[in-house]
This record gives structure tokens, C-alpha cells and sequence, in this order.
């Protein structure tokens, strides 16, 4: 099977007979990993929030432990039982079943569905397509839907939300490069001068995108939004929309539930666009990833990223779910 060595090296997460879960770094015989067609060697991955929940026992995003998380992998090919793909071709993999339930990018190697592969595009190097990964293409399926209902920069301000974050950093870099005018909203005050880095032309805090009026429209602020909070924050997004604006909903790290009127849409026009980026269709996703790697392709400055080791992941999860990571965390597989 391929060039393979006997074993490979995967963070791993496990249950004990307790309930409580833990999780390292393990030497692994390849039977860990699923039957599917394509066994690739994972060069680079990312982390990602839903990552860190995973390797937590969060059984809402994967039900059976022991498991390797890690929605995003970016390698070459070693293996394809269906002849798609050719040994030493450089792909990625991001979302699908990826890190939930299928052995993810936290590992040397992972064994996918062929369906579920992209070639990586020319023009990125796999850092750089790592450092986008999960994040990037979800910031870009949001702006894809966006436009496709009829934003452009000439209607006025996005508002990103959570924009200290991994989608949250990125959205706010692609709509700078996509010509928009971005307003940044987050809590950490110490993150300003980074938001600007990245292209935010204003700051806002939290309780600015926090109505608490009560009432079902507000004065129009913005032309659109991506958000990755939820709850209050996404109903103030939308009544404070502007006629005929968008409204990506990405997260819930406030709330999964949503309080509000029909008035914005009835009478604004205000579009509310979901966005799940981990079944997109694949020939949406084979779009999106060549307009990342041309039109889209914005830079990622050294703030906005840091590369860790495999060995360094355990932390770096302790770290997301801290609320202490800002950007991207790259992690070097080799």
C-alpha cells in the first residue's frame, strides 16, 4: 500500500470509564485509520474552535472516542483505490465528516473518501492553504452568498463579528481584498491595531452590534454583516441592515437562538443567509478554492498566523478554548 511506514504519529482523543475525556499525542498502527479510497500524508493542518471542542468530548460534533479531530489537512496523495487521484499529488481536505467523526488532520495521515479531495490550487503553497483552510473558505462561502444576492462594496460597511478569530480574522482580510469597507467588532481591546492589520477600517465593541432597545428595526449602520456570534448579535445585525443587505450567520458563540420580527425582511429586503461549509457541494467548493488561490488570494501577515508542531497541539487547544487565540494556528505535521 503506497510508500507507508509501519506507524504514524496523531494527537488522540479517548474517553475514560469515568465520562471524563483526555487527550495526546500516540504512535498509531495504520488499522486506526477508516476504509476509504484515498490515504493521504498530511503535510500541514489548522486549528479550528469545532477542533478543540472535538478533542474536549463534545458529543455533539463527534459521537465515538477514541478519535483524531482536525477539520483541516492539506499533504499528497499516497494511495487512491479509485484511480482519481495519483500518488504525489498535492491536495487539501477540509470539513465533510473530517475531525468529527472520520480521523482527522491532527494525524500523519488520514484516509478519506475521493469524493470529499481538491486538488490544491497552483499559486498556494500548503502553509499558506493550511493557514486559510476551514476558516478562509468559510469567510469566502459567506462573501460567494453574499454576492450572489447582490452585495458590493458600494453599498457600504461590512460588519465582521468575532473578528479576532479564525473565520472572523480571515473575513475581515477577504472583504479588505474583495474591496469592501470593514467594520471589526470584538471585545478585546487589546486586539484593535491587529483588526487594522487586516484591513478594518473601524472598531466596534461588542455592545455596538448588542441592541438592547427592543425594538424591531434600528436606524441603518451597516450593508451587510458575517457573523460568528449568534443570538442578540445576530437580531441587532439584521434590524440595523440596510435595505437589501445580507446577513451571513456562520456561529453561535453567544447563542444558537434567535429573537426577532419579520420587519427587516419585509421591509428592508434584508437577506439572512446561512452558511454550512462542511457539506458544500463539491463543485462549489473546487470554485471557491481557485478564487481563493487567484481574485481572492489575500495576503496573511506574520500576526495573523503562527506555525506550532505536532507536539505543541495539546496547548494550543487549551489555548482556543481559553479565548486566548487570535488568528490562525498553523500545525506542521512532520
Amino acid at each position: 500500500m503506497g510508500d507507508l511506514p509501519s506507524t504514524y504519529r496523531a494527537l488522540v482523543a479517548r474517553e475514560a470509564v469515568d465520562g471524563t475525556f483526555s487527550h495526546q499525542i500516540e504512535e498509531l498502527d495504520f488499522d486506526f485509520l477508516p476504509d476509504h479510497e484515498v490515504t493521504i500524508k498530511v503535510h500541514y493542518s489548522a486549528l479550528n474552535y469545532k477542533d478543540a471542542l472535538s478533542a474536549s468530548g463534545h458529543k455533539g460534533i463527534t459521537r465515538n472516542y477514541p478519535h483524531t479531530p482536525g477539520v483541516d489537512a492539506v499533504g499528497e496523495v499516497v494511495e487512491d483505490k479509485s484511480g482519481k487521484w495519483a500518488p504525489g499529488t498535492a491536495v487539501l481536505c477540509t470539513s465533510f465528516d473530517l475531525g468529527m467523526n472520520t480521523a482527522g488532520g491532527f494525524g500523519q495521515y488520514i484516509r478519506v473518501p475521493a469524493e470529499w479531495v481538491v486538488a490544491l490550487p497552483k499559486g498556494l503553497s500548503m502553509p499558506e492553504a493550511a493557514a486559510y483552510g476551514t476558516a478562509a473558505y468559510t469567510a469566502a462561502l459567506a462573501l460567494h452568498k453574499m454576492e450572489a444576492c447582490g452585495q458590493i462594496p458600494e453599498m457600504g460597511p461590512i460588519v465582521v463579528t468575532g473578528a479576532t478569530g479564525g473565520v472572523g480574522s480571515m473575513a475581515v482580510a477577504l472583504l479588505k481584498h474583495a474591496g469592501y469597507d470593514v467594520h471589526a467588532a470584538t471585545g478585546k481591546a487589546d486586539k484593535h491595531d491587529y483588526l487594522r492589520s487586516l484591513g478594518a477600517s473601524q472598531i466596534l465593541t461588542r455592545e455596538e452590534v448588542d441592541d438592547q432597545s427592543g425594538r424591531p428595526l434600528l436606524r441603518s449602520r451597516w450593508s451587510g454583516a458575517i457573523d460568528n456570534v449568534g443570538g442578540n448579535t445576530l437580531a441587532t445585525l439584521i434590524k440595523g441592515c440596510a435595505r437589501n443587505g445580507s446577513v451571513a450567520t456562520i456561529g453561535l458563540v453567544a447563542s444558537a437562538e434567535l429573537h426577532t420580527t419579520v420587519y427587516p425582511f419585509i421591509l428592508n429586503g434584508v437577506n439572512l443567509l446561512g452558511v454550512d461549509s462542511a457539506e458544500t457541494p463539491i463543485r462549489l467548493r473546487h470554485q471557491l478554492w481557485e478564487k481563493l488561490a487567484t481574485e481572492w488570494r489575500f495576503p496573511l501577515n506574520q500576526s495573523s498566523v503562527s506555525i506550532v508542531g505536532l507536539d505543541a497541539i495539546p496547548s494550543a487547544i487549551a489555548q482556543i478554548l481559553e479565548g486566548n487565540t487570535t488568528g490562525r494556528v498553523v500545525c506542521r505535521m512532520s
